[in-house]
């Protein structure tokens, strides 16, 4: 085993570590302030709570919150290419769905799982993270996409969730110096276009913050993906919405997720890269159709 191996293997270990001490951090946070509400709903007989420790779910908490469909980062308006896929192919045969869907994961797995999964080991290397994909993302319409979310997911974390997590914590503190940075000018270009904050690496340190596993952060990130690609479709009529159910519920979208993680979870940032060179023309030339309903 190299030393690179044995480096980035004690990194993973530490990273697991610190993700455990979180969470168990936020339980201990949870058990006091519920030992010290115990008199109050002792007092309301509405209440009886025989077990409470069976309730301290903190974790999937989070994770609900993140994959819920109605958090504010915009998702509703974009199709991640759908649009333009359905305007550049043949008439016939008719437009697959599932054939787009396993194109898409597998395009955001190669080009930005190695990111988030960078962003939750190492939260000090956020910002740098951010420069690398920003030089990195060839599509300006996906560049404009990926930082509109970003943009999102970082401002509902200064708003919502930056309140319930310990200053202290690495993460919460990377976020805080990625803030800082940004108010002052670092995250603009010349022209003074934003240059900067990208959806992948955010999301890979806001979940490390809130104390969720690197596991359950990429498998929650592509299941969005999933979830935000299959609404654009119920939205321009490819599918009904009780099919796009059918498939975020079946087996054939827990394979494919799995697979696009063990397939890119040690590939390098420096490594990363397109695995569907068509998705970027598809999402290049969204822009260039007559009459569209997403923004990309």
């Amino acid at each position: 085993m190299s030393s690179d191996d044995v480096e980035r293997k004690l990194r993973d270990e530490i990273t697991s570590l610190e993700s455990e001490l979180l969470r168990a951090r936020t339980r201990l946070k949870a058990f006091t302030t519920a030992s010290s509400q115990e008199p109050q709903l002792q007092q309301d007989p509405s209440i009886v709570l025989q077990d409470r420790s069976r309730f301290q779910i903190s974790t999937a908490h989070v994770l609900l919150l993140l994959s819920d469909s109605a958090l504010p980062l915009g998702s509703f308006a974009f199709s991640s290419g759908l649009e333009s896929y359905l305007a550049h192919r043949p008439s016939r045969p008719a437009p697959s769905i599932l054939s787009f869907l396993s194109l898409s994961l597998s395009s955001v797995a190669s080009t930005l799982l190695p990111y988030l999964l960078t962003a939750f080991k190492e939260p000090t290397a956020l910002a740098s993270l951010d420069d690398t994909l920003d030089a990195c993302t060839l599509c300006h319409v996906a560049r404009r996409a990926s930082i509109a979310q970003g943009g999102a997911l970082f401002t509902l974390w200064e708003r919502a969730f930056r309140a319930t997590v310990d200053s202290e914590v690495p993460a919460a503190s990377a976020l805080a110096q990625f803030a800082r940075d940004m108010k002052e000018g670092s995250g603009s270009d010349l022209d003074g276009e934003v240059r900067g904050g990208h959806f992948a690496p955010i999301w890979g340190v806001v979940t490390l913050a809130m104390g969720i596993s690197i596991t359950d952060s990429a498998y929650a990130f592509l299941l969005n993906h999933a979830k935000a690609v299959l609404s654009a479709a119920v939205r321009a009529s490819l599918v009904g919405p009780y099919k796009a159910q059918s498939v975020l519920a079946g087996e054939w979208l827990r394979q494919k997720i799995a697979k696009c993680l063990e397939d890119n979870w040690e590939i390098h940032i420096d490594d990363a890269g397109q695995d569907v060179p068509l998705m970027d023309i598809w999402i290049g030339r969204h822009e260039k159709l007559y009459s569209r309903i997403f923004n990309s």
